[in-house]
């Protein structure tokens, strides 16, 4: 993973803003650290997904202290604070003048390199030009004691804000470290250590206790417990057996496993994450646009406004040119907008971050800001609210019949055995005896209306309502989903079958009003019987059933005739039968989506728990990150503000000056870091 999470390092990105500190505040996952990805300035469709804006500028921008906390720097910086004690116990002015110049260098070369290597590149406007100019135009006013302590101290306070961003850096880089080193290879007998990219679809891989799965498989052999936190966020170990899927970033937790690989490794699931969580760093929220037009036009203006405070005001008054020109020299040091340009695109990166901790993959800061302003949450019943696994509800034998339910079951499971239809296998687990297939002579599938099976010599039919018309039999009345039975042409009754609700999604309407949602609905293509029994174990009041793909959308217009304007619409789908509707809503969501390529692709955040309680979870987050962001603008601005104005007033020093540049930014810097932190 060290080659894969990098600073955007390409100031090119943010022309005539804080060059320095965009630098930081671009955190990616990119393998190319020349590559960069810019945003356009103004607000694409959101849901154009893929659809990016990469220039290849052919260089690398060199943050000037690096983002490296190396030993080298505390070195400078330890025998730069050794030269300026010095100072204070020689006597003589030229050796103490010679101690101070000796210690401005050592302490701020770098600052001055990186400065006169923006000018030269165009880029003037950036925290090193206005370190440079102030400390310098300190030195020109003889103020030489403060010149030295304001580098001094910026660059400590630097070395301290690299370390926080350099801590966040390295936490993103632990959460999202599930890509696997190697595969192991079956070939015969023998094990091939090599990479999982060379790895084809059908070879046979051993993972061993202790190691990650590194491709998406099918176990073939052996049986474990799959550590998945690293996917779903869920601590508890899966157990898994032959004929299980096993996703690639899993770790394999004690049994050997021998599994065939189902998916190459650019289509696995940690490859998937991992291009998640790049493009999330893409999509830039409302508020990290606004402070990259705000940081453009912003330092300009200052830099303006502090050659008027320095020449402007001593020319129209006959002020004294030395006072104003150190007015001006404080005013620059406390504009640069570094705690803005760092903290807000870190605090959206961090609240990704956490997201993804708890299960749930946010493709952008537009999509986690939307999330807190989610006012309606419209789901998909069946895979979403419901298991997606039918079980026999009910058996109904009918009056004439002269059978009882337990032979009512058994000859629809026999029926059922040569079918792999969910229902089919719900039969056959609810009898729940092995199958005798010397009894079953003929079985004959009726396309859309059932099964014909010839069973103990007697004609059997099994299926739905169409089958029995056909069959021209009298059914009994049915609620939900039912299968139907008749031997010799007479009808024997009916098995219910009910999709199974998540335990998970029995109280998602009342954890969903605590954070602010005030309309849930619940859409679905079955009966009205079975929709109404649903929702109503869910409390779910707005409900619409026996709808098409297309009746969805419609719905879902019908809806946001019905919101605020602030308000957003999400919608909670499998990703797969959704995908008109995902796209329509602000912010689609799928559920348990990891393993399908459709719902990567249609949805804004991904569930990878299949549990509705993590939508409660992710707008929490949101709401958090959202909180976290505006703390820092209103901190940042409401102290440069008060400093600047003491500054332009003569009632600020350089020592105030640091504190609102480099003090302001470390404070926003860890204010930023606990949007990764989900309880």
């Amino acid at each position: 993973m060290s080659d894969l999470l990098s600073y955007k390092k390409d100031e090119q990105c943010d022309d005539h803003c804080c060059a320095g500190c965009a630098s930081k505040a671009k955190i990616v996952l990119n393998k190319s650290p020349n590559k960069c990805e810019c945003d356009e300035e103004h607000d694409h469709d959101h849901h154009s997904h893929g659809h990016s804006h990469s220039h290849e500028h052919g260089h690398s921008h060199e943050h000037a202290h690096g983002g490296e906390l190396d030993k080298n720097t505390l070195l400078r910086i330890g025998v730069g604070i050794l030269i300026y004690i010095a100072t204070f116990f020689v006597a003589l002015e030229n050796v103490k003048l010679a101690l101070y110049v000796s210690a401005y260098i050592i302490i701020g070369y770098p600052v001055m390199i990186q400065a006169v290597k923006n000018i030269a590149k165009g880029e003037i406007f950036d925290e090193n030009f206005l370190m440079m100019i102030a400390t310098l135009g300190a030195f020109g006013i003889k103020e030489y004691p403060e010149a030295v302590a304001v580098m001094l101290f910026y660059q400590i306070g630097e070395f301290f804000q690299d370390y926080a961003v350099s801590k966040s850096k390295k936490s993103i880089e632990q959460l999202m470290d599930i890509r696997p080193d190697y595969a192991n290879l079956k070939l015969g007998e023998e094990l091939i250590k090599t990479n999982p990219e060379k790895i084809a679809i059908g070879d046979i891989v051993v993972i061993k206790p202790g190691e990650r799965v590194p491709l998406d498989a099918e176990i073939v052999f052996g049986a474990s417990s799959l550590d998945t936190s690293a996917l779903t966020g869920e601590s508890v170990p899966r157990d898994v057996g032959v004929g299980d899927e096993i996703l690639s970033g899993c770790i394999n937790v004690n049994g050997l496993l021998e599994a065939k690989v189902s998916k190459t490794y650019s289509e696995s699931t940690v490859s998937k994450i991992l291009e998640l969580v790049q493009n999330a760093s893409n999509k830039k929220s409302k508020s990290e646009r606004f402070i990259t037009k705000f940081a453009r036009y912003y330092t300009p203006s200052v830099v303006f406004i502090a050659a008027v405070l320095a020449f402007g005001v001593p020319l129209a008054t006959g002020a004294e040119f030395a006072d104003w020109i150190s007015r001006a020299l404080i005013f620059l040091v406390i504009s640069c907008p570094c705690a803005l340009v760092i903290s807000v695109p870190l605090s959206f990166f961090g609240g990704i971050g956490g997201a993804s901790r708890s299960g749930v993959l946010v493709k952008g800061g537009n999509y986690l800001e939307m999330l807190a302003d989610t006012e309606a949450v419209v789901f998909d019943k069946t895979g979403t609210l419901t298991k997606g696994v039918f079980e026999v509800s009910d058996i109904l034998v009918a009056k004439d019949a002269a059978i009882s339910e337990a032979q009512l079951l058994e000859l629809a499971a026999y029926a059922e055995s040569y079918s792999n239809h969910p229902i089919a296998n719900s039969i056959i687990k609810a009898y729940g005896k092995p199958i005798e297939n010397a009894r079953i002579s003929v079985v004959e599938e009726i396309a859309g209306h059932g099964i014909k099976a010839i069973i103990d010599s007697k004609q059997l039919y099994v299926g739905n309502l169409k089958l029995m018309d056909m069959l021209k039999l009298k059914v009994q009345n049915t609620e939900g989903t039912a299968v139907h039975v008749a031997l010799d042409g007479s009808y024997l009754g009916s098995i219910e079958l009910l999709d199974k609700v998540k335990e998970d999604a029995i109280n998602i309407v009342s954890e969903l009003k605590t954070v602010g949602v005030s309309k849930v609905v619940m859409l679905t293509g079955d009966s009205k019987s079975v929709a109404q029994r649903i929702s109503e174990k869910l409390s779910i009041k707005e409900v619409y059933s026996e709808l098409l793909p297309g009746d969805k959308v419609d719905k879902i217009e019908q809806i946001f005739s019905s919101m605020s304007k602030k308000g957003r619409l999400a919608f909670v789908g499998d990703g797969i039968n959704d995908a008109p509707v995902l796209a329509r809503a602000d912010i689609g969501i799928a559920m348990g989506g990891l393993g399908s390529d459709a719902a990567i692709e249609a949805a804004d955040v991904v569930i990878m728990t299949d549990e509705p309680s993590k939508i409660v979870d992710a707008i929490k987050i949101s709401k958090k990150t959202i909180r976290i962001a505006k703390q820092n603008i209103v901190f940042a601005l409401t102290v440069k503000l008060i400093v600047l104005t003491l500054g332009a007033l003569g009632m600020a020093n350089m020592w105030a000056a640091v504190f609102a540049d480099v003090g302001v930014s470390l404070l926003a810097v860890i204010n930023s870091m606990r949007a990764m932190k989900h309880k």
